[in-house]
């Protein structure tokens, strides 16, 4: 896991080219949240050849006490300058960090090493694992209190109804000064709710960019006096936020799930991986939809899907395949649409890729795609038709979650127990508060 002469060498030229002063060295816990500590320029060769060492036992979902000691290893291909930093006295870098045991190993509780033994196997198959996610987020006026909205516009929307336009092209700009490719921003259907799309790339790359784009909307934001959140359904009665989630695995540079003489230009292994997100998607729901929060997204009438099944069009099913465009054969995917854009990148990269590539190993069939709108179906219909419905709520999906043997293996033990755990916690301080619903329904008359 060292990093090799070139590597540490191409690092200090660009931080001495870009005047950089401070390294933030970036990595995350368990459930997703951005940790951070800063070396100084002079203290950079020594971080990048032997690691910088840290407490593991204060990270969430990290090693426990007796077992502490960790090693933050900077990945040399992720430095990037922080744009929106000040640059009197040096600029501000940051790198992103496999974290070690002492010995040099990788920790298995690391939800980096986690994705990377995910794409690592689909590389034995010979493939490679292309994600391009769609995160949306709302603007709000503040953190504190009730949500107030920067403005009542919806989708598409251009100003003067939609007054976060800056902040959005803002945060493009900051995004592409780091090297994050961007497809397009845009108002979503939801007041004061919006959408920027980072160009698809390889897995782990994306969810670096993930991590990070996450931080420059809340970052910008906060320049401008406002706050951003990624919380998948702030607004009571409005449409939640989502990470559709689109996929591909490549041969190189052949796009494996094209297939030129199929109807539907679907290839076969393209059907076994939508068999296997079909089959495991309740599994790992708790993955990709981890707080109590999320599964208020997930009900009928705000566009967030609900039921297991697919479509070519549908966009009420939880998979669907955008369709075919002449000449466009790199850009045959899949989009799933359940994950929420609170969830932690690499874990839920991580079991979408599991998930699929079980149905390439294992051969699973894919049932015909729904064409028909799922919601609108009878009961009966959905029964006979096989179609199951994503957990209800977190514990029902932690429930689901805990007898899954995909799920166990595509995180590993460490990172499953501790999961499990902490979803186990968070349910059980949830269903201990007393909500403002229940005080105006029972308090004046019961």
């Amino acid at each position: 896991m060292a990093n090799s002469p070139e590597q540490v060498a191409y690092v200090l030229k660009q931080a001495k080219e870009s005047n950089v002063k401070f390294i933030r060295l970036w990595f995350t816990d368990i459930l997703g949240f951005l940790k951070s500590f800063a070396v100084t320029v002079e203290e950079l060769e020594l971080s990048l050849v032997d690691g910088q060492g840290f407490d593991g036992s204060s990270i969430q979902g990290f090693a426990r006490i007796d077992e502490s000691d960790m090693v933050a290893m900077p990945d040399p291909s992720t430095f990037a300058v922080l744009p929106w930093r000040p640059t009197e006295g040096g600029a501000v870098a940051r790198m992103f960090c496999d974290v070690l045991q002492p010995d040099g190993a990788p920790y298995t509780g690391d939800p980096r090493y986690v994705l990377k033994r995910a794409v690592q196997r689909a590389s034995d198959m010979g493939y490679t694992y292309y994600v391009g996610p769609e995160l949306e987020y709302f603007y709000f006026k503040d953190a504190e209190g009730p949500p107030q909205v920067l403005d009542h516009g919806g989708y598409f929307d251009l100003t003067p109804l939609d007054v976060a336009s800056d902040l959005r092209r803002e945060t493009v700009l900051a995004l592409q000064d780091m090297g994050i490719g961007v497809e397009y921003s845009h108002h979503e259907v939801a007041p004061s709710q919006h959408e920027i799309d980072l160009r698809y790339t390889d897995a782990l790359t994306m969810a670096d960019n993930a991590m990070t784009y996450r931080l420059v909307v809340k970052e910008i934001a906060l320049k401008h006096g406002s706050h951003a959140t990624f919380m998948p359904k702030p607004l009571s009665g409005e449409n939640g936020s989502g990470m559709h989630t689109h996929q591909s695995l490549f041969r190189g540079d052949e796009n494996a799930f094209f297939d030129a003489n199929s109807p539907d230009h679907l290839s076969d292994l393209a059907r076994a991986f939508v068999a296997g997100l079909l089959r495991h998607a309740r599994e790992i729901t708790a993955v990709t939809n981890q707080w109590v929060n999320s599964y208020k997204r997930l009900v009928p009438g705000y566009e967030a899907p609900i039921y297991v099944s697919w479509a070519q069009r549908n966009r009420s099913d939880l998979i669907r395949v955008p369709t075919y465009k002449p000449g466009k054969e790199k850009a045959t995917r899949l989009e799933y649409r359940a994950p929420d854009p609170a969830c932690n990148p690499y874990l839920a990269f991580a079991v979408m890729l599991a998930a699929g590539l079980d149905g390439i190993e294992k051969g699973y069939e894919c049932p015909p795609p729904v064409e028909q709108n799922v919601y609108e179906m009878a009961t009966e219909q959905r029964e006979e038709a096989g179609i199951e419905q994503l957990p209800g709520d977190l514990l029902e999906a932690i429930e689901v979650a805990e007898q899954s043997e995909l799920l166990q293996r595509a995180l590993g033990t460490h990172v499953f127990e501790k999961f499990i755990e902490n979803k186990k916690i968070e349910w059980q301080r949830y269903r201990a508060q007393v909500t403002e619903y229940e005080l105006e329904q029972y308090l004046p008359v019961l």
